[in-house]
């Protein structure tokens, strides 16, 4: 079945105030046990009563179901479930399994319909000639809308960064919504984002200006995705937003191991949950990424702590180095480790971060371990390593006063992230134990 849209979402209204309220009611974490399958979507919306609305959606109809008193159908609940799927980002994830409640009411209605033989064909192995039409679709979408990113990105050139910093959000917020119509998450979220960094930043100028020359160099890199190596287009689909089915990864590449947990991130951008996870493989002295995601009321995987030595297997993603990984199994603590391993200076973690751009353009965040590296305070705050070479801290909220109460000002190994050209510190090593920041 082809992914819909927010237009599609929007026509199955019975009147524009459901739109309104429903776009309302997009927030995850009003939202809990939502999920997806190729016919069902469902989920639990918060209201104003003690116990969630159930709501379930029938995409091959459609159908909806809601236990909320709306008289108008689709309610409001059903359509923000819709919206929130279509939007992609992890919201709604896939599922082998519908939740009970959903699955009670289509089998209902499977029964009273006489179309339980139709779901079953569902069930019966994909078709290749429409897995081949799907994909030929979405293509076509991708296409057209970063076609129209292209010339969206010329008339911001063309009036000037200045005067997109005049721009209401609504102006942002339009141009994401049309990438999410046109099945690119990723793009959608990092235009929302601009919306408040060219306010926030006081280098918003050169940040705008680098990641706006990042997206265009994205939409020509589309126009030419059938010459780029494997590693190239799956550097490129994780910018765009194109997610890889999780059974895919696990079939491709899998290996078991022993890892050491570097350090970890967890944000919360209003919509969902990301956290990251830094390990490197003991036996290759490879650097992977764990990434995990949440949406509204979903517990969060539990975080592995930094130090702490895990046996587990891993699946890795294609792409350039960081590699992303999945734990395949559930990972296990077999020991803890006190230091951080090989650290380098400021110099190095520049030199790492242009290596990795210049292979890999999209993804602008690498792993670094400074030597020595002291925290410096001011506007904004930096850290020094022995050479006097200074990295500016990201400023996205949180404080940087523990790594100076932990280190009392003096030098130490510090574990973190290089991304845009800042370094965000995430463990430090220090009395003989390695700890989180």
């Amino acid at each position: 079945m082809a992914r819909w849209t927010e237009a599609h979402v929007t026509k199955l209204a019975p009147d524009d105030a459901s739109v309104t309220a429903a776009r309302r009611l997009t927030n995850p974490a009003l939202w809990s046990d939502t999920g997806s399958t190729e016919i069902l979507v469902w989920g639990k919306c918060q209201g104003s009563g003690k116990s969630p609305y159930q709501v379930s959606v029938d995409l091959a109809g459609p159908a909806f179901r809601c236990s909320c008193p709306s008289r108008k159908f689709p309610c409001k609940h059903a359509l923000a479930l819709l919206l929130l799927w279509v939007r992609g980002g992890g919201a709604v994830a896939d599922a082998e399994q519908a939740a009970a409640f959903a699955q009670e009411w289509a089998d209902g209605r499977a029964e009273k319909s006489g179309a339980r033989q139709a779901r079953a064909e569902t069930a019966a192995p994909p078709d290749p000639a429409a897995q081949a039409k799907r994909l030929e679709e979405r293509l076509a979408l991708m296409s057209a809308g970063l076609d129209d990113f292209g010339v969206w990105l010329r008339d911001l050139v063309r009036a000037g960064t200045a005067a997109a910093r005049q721009q209401p959000y609504a102006w942002w917020d339009e141009t994401a919504a049309r990438l999410v119509d046109a099945q690119l998450p990723g793009l959608a979220e990092q235009v929302r984002t601009m919306a408040g960094d060219v306010h926030r930043r006081e280098d918003w100028a050169d940040h705008l200006l680098a990641v706006s020359g990042r997206w265009w160099a994205a939409t020509r890199a589309w126009t030419m995705r059938d010459s780029l190596d494997a590693d190239g287009l799956a550097d490129l689909r994780t910018y765009l937003g194109w997610a890889r089915p999780t059974a895919d990864v696990k079939a491709a590449d899998s290996y078991a191991g022993t890892f050491q947990v570097l350090g970890g991130y967890r944000s919360l951008d209003g919509r969902l949950q990301q956290q990251r996870t830094w390990l490197r493989d003991e036996s290759t002295g490879e650097v992977l990424l764990v990434l995990d995601f949440s949406a509204g009321m979903t517990p969060m995987a539990t975080p592995q702590l930094a130090g702490t030595v895990v046996t587990a297997t891993v699946s890795r993603y294609p792409g350039t180095p960081p590699r992303r990984v999945l734990f395949a199994d559930e990972p296990v603590v077999t020991g803890t480790v006190a230091t951080l391993g090989e650290a380098g200076s400021v110099t190095s973690a520049l030199e790492g971060r242009s290596a990795r751009l210049a292979a890999g353009p999209w993804l602008d965040r690498v792993p670094v371990t400074l030597g020595g590296a002291t925290l410096v305070a001011g506007a904004p705050p930096s850290v020094r390593d022995g050479a006097g070479d200074r990295l500016d801290l990201v400023d996205d909220g949180v404080a940087p006063w523990s790594l100076l109460a932990l280190t009392g000002g003096h030098p130490a190994d510090v574990f973190g992230e290089l991304e845009g050209g800042r370094f965000r510190p995430l463990s430090v090593a220090v009395d003989g134990r390695l700890v989180a920041l």
